[in-house]
Protein backbone atom coordinates (compact mmCIF):
# COMPACT_ATOMS: atom_id res chain seq x y z
CA UNK A 1 0.00 0.00 0.00
CA UNK A 2 1.35 3.45 -0.76
CA UNK A 3 0.48 7.00 0.14
CA UNK A 4 -1.27 7.33 -3.24
CA UNK A 5 -4.16 5.05 -2.23
CA UNK A 6 -6.18 7.81 -0.53
CA UNK A 7 -7.12 11.43 -1.07
CA UNK A 8 -5.71 13.09 2.04
CA UNK A 9 -2.23 12.88 3.47
CA UNK A 10 -1.97 10.60 6.48
CA UNK A 11 0.56 10.57 9.27
CA UNK A 12 1.07 7.82 11.82
CA UNK A 13 2.43 8.27 15.31
CA UNK A 14 2.94 5.32 17.59
CA UNK A 15 3.88 4.56 21.15
CA UNK A 16 2.87 3.18 24.50
CA UNK A 17 1.23 6.38 25.79
CA UNK A 18 1.06 5.18 29.37
CA UNK A 19 0.03 7.87 31.86
CA UNK A 20 -0.44 10.54 29.22
CA UNK A 21 1.57 13.71 29.85
CA UNK A 22 2.38 17.00 28.06
CA UNK A 23 5.30 15.40 26.18
CA UNK A 24 2.87 12.97 24.56
CA UNK A 25 0.51 15.80 23.60
CA UNK A 26 3.42 17.75 22.09
CA UNK A 27 4.47 14.69 20.04
CA UNK A 28 0.97 14.07 18.73
CA UNK A 29 0.35 17.70 17.84
CA UNK A 30 3.68 17.90 16.02
CA UNK A 31 2.96 14.62 14.20
CA UNK A 32 -0.42 16.00 13.11
CA UNK A 33 1.35 18.91 11.39
CA UNK A 34 2.87 16.45 8.89
CA UNK A 35 -0.46 15.56 7.23
CA UNK A 36 -4.19 16.13 6.99
CA UNK A 37 -5.01 13.13 9.21
CA UNK A 38 -3.21 11.71 12.21
CA UNK A 39 -3.61 8.05 13.04
CA UNK A 40 -2.03 6.84 16.26
CA UNK A 41 -1.08 3.24 16.95
CA UNK A 42 -1.06 2.45 20.66
CA UNK A 43 1.18 -0.47 21.57
CA UNK A 44 -0.39 -3.48 23.21
CA UNK A 45 1.11 -4.25 26.61
CA UNK A 46 2.48 -7.57 25.32
CA UNK A 47 4.56 -5.70 22.71
CA UNK A 48 6.22 -3.30 25.15
CA UNK A 49 9.61 -4.89 25.73
CA UNK A 50 11.99 -1.92 25.86
CA UNK A 51 10.76 -0.53 29.20
CA UNK A 52 8.58 -1.36 32.19
CA UNK A 53 5.14 -2.82 31.49
CA UNK A 54 2.45 -0.18 31.06
CA UNK A 55 0.36 0.68 34.11
CA UNK A 56 -2.84 1.16 32.12
CA UNK A 57 -4.54 -1.38 29.82
CA UNK A 58 -4.01 -0.89 26.08
CA UNK A 59 -7.67 -0.06 25.35
CA UNK A 60 -7.73 2.62 28.02
CA UNK A 61 -4.52 4.14 26.64
CA UNK A 62 -6.02 4.06 23.11
CA UNK A 63 -9.23 5.74 24.28
CA UNK A 64 -7.37 8.54 26.05
CA UNK A 65 -5.06 9.12 23.06
CA UNK A 66 -8.11 9.20 20.79
CA UNK A 67 -9.57 12.03 22.86
CA UNK A 68 -6.68 14.38 22.05
CA UNK A 69 -7.67 17.10 19.60
CA UNK A 70 -4.82 16.41 17.15
CA UNK A 71 -5.72 12.72 16.75
CA UNK A 72 -8.15 11.68 14.02
CA UNK A 73 -8.14 7.99 14.89
CA UNK A 74 -6.43 5.88 17.53
CA UNK A 75 -5.78 2.18 16.89
CA UNK A 76 -4.51 -0.70 18.97
CA UNK A 77 -1.31 -2.22 17.69
CA UNK A 78 -1.27 -5.75 16.28
CA UNK A 79 -0.49 -8.56 18.72
CA UNK A 80 2.45 -9.96 16.74
CA UNK A 81 3.25 -7.79 13.70
CA UNK A 82 3.70 -4.07 14.24
CA UNK A 83 3.40 -3.37 10.50
CA UNK A 84 -0.15 -4.74 10.08
CA UNK A 85 -1.85 -1.48 11.17
CA UNK A 86 0.62 0.53 9.09
CA UNK A 87 -0.35 -1.48 5.99
CA UNK A 88 -4.04 -0.95 6.77
CA UNK A 89 -3.72 2.81 7.39
CA UNK A 90 -1.43 3.51 4.42
CA UNK A 91 0.40 6.56 5.81
CA UNK A 92 2.45 9.05 3.86
CA UNK A 93 4.72 9.57 6.86
CA UNK A 94 5.48 7.88 10.15
CA UNK A 95 6.51 10.37 12.80
CA UNK A 96 8.64 8.90 15.58
CA UNK A 97 8.69 10.47 19.01
CA UNK A 98 11.64 12.58 20.06
CA UNK A 99 12.99 10.03 22.55
CA UNK A 100 11.60 6.79 21.13
CA UNK A 101 14.10 3.97 20.84
CA UNK A 102 13.42 3.35 17.13
CA UNK A 103 16.12 4.05 14.54
CA UNK A 104 14.76 6.01 11.55
CA UNK A 105 16.90 4.16 9.00
CA UNK A 106 15.91 0.73 10.35
CA UNK A 107 12.22 1.68 10.26
CA UNK A 108 12.57 3.00 6.70
CA UNK A 109 14.34 -0.22 5.63
CA UNK A 110 11.64 -2.40 7.22
CA UNK A 111 8.92 -0.38 5.46
CA UNK A 112 10.76 -0.73 2.16
CA UNK A 113 11.11 -4.50 2.66
CA UNK A 114 7.33 -4.73 3.05
CA UNK A 115 6.60 -2.48 0.06
CA UNK A 116 5.17 0.32 2.22
CA UNK A 117 5.90 3.66 0.56
CA UNK A 118 6.09 6.33 3.24
CA UNK A 119 8.58 8.71 4.79
CA UNK A 120 9.95 8.52 8.32
CA UNK A 121 10.36 11.67 10.42
CA UNK A 122 11.14 12.38 14.03
CA UNK A 123 9.34 14.87 16.28
CA UNK A 124 11.33 17.43 18.19
CA UNK A 125 11.68 17.72 21.95
CA UNK A 126 9.40 19.61 24.27
CA UNK A 127 11.15 21.39 27.08
CA UNK A 128 9.36 21.75 30.43
CA UNK A 129 7.34 24.96 30.47
CA UNK A 130 7.58 25.42 34.24
CA UNK A 131 9.58 24.11 37.16
CA UNK A 132 8.48 20.63 38.22
CA UNK A 133 6.60 19.74 35.00
CA UNK A 134 7.04 16.02 34.29
CA UNK A 135 7.44 14.90 30.66
CA UNK A 136 8.15 11.23 31.27
CA UNK A 137 5.88 8.40 32.38
CA UNK A 138 8.78 6.92 34.37
CA UNK A 139 9.27 10.21 36.22
CA UNK A 140 5.53 10.41 36.94
CA UNK A 141 5.61 6.88 38.39
CA UNK A 142 8.70 7.77 40.44
CA UNK A 143 6.95 10.87 41.80
CA UNK A 144 3.87 8.82 42.75
CA UNK A 145 6.01 6.25 44.54
CA UNK A 146 8.01 8.97 46.28
CA UNK A 147 4.90 10.76 47.53
CA UNK A 148 2.46 7.88 48.05
CA UNK A 149 4.49 4.65 47.93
Amino acid sequence: MSGDDHDSERAVAQGTFDLLHPGHVHYLREAAEHADELHVIVARSSNVSHKEDPVLPARQRRDVVGAIDAVDEAHLGHESDIFVPIERIGPDVIVLGYDQHHDEDAVAAALDDRGIDCDVARAGPRDPKYDGELLSTGRIVDRILERRG
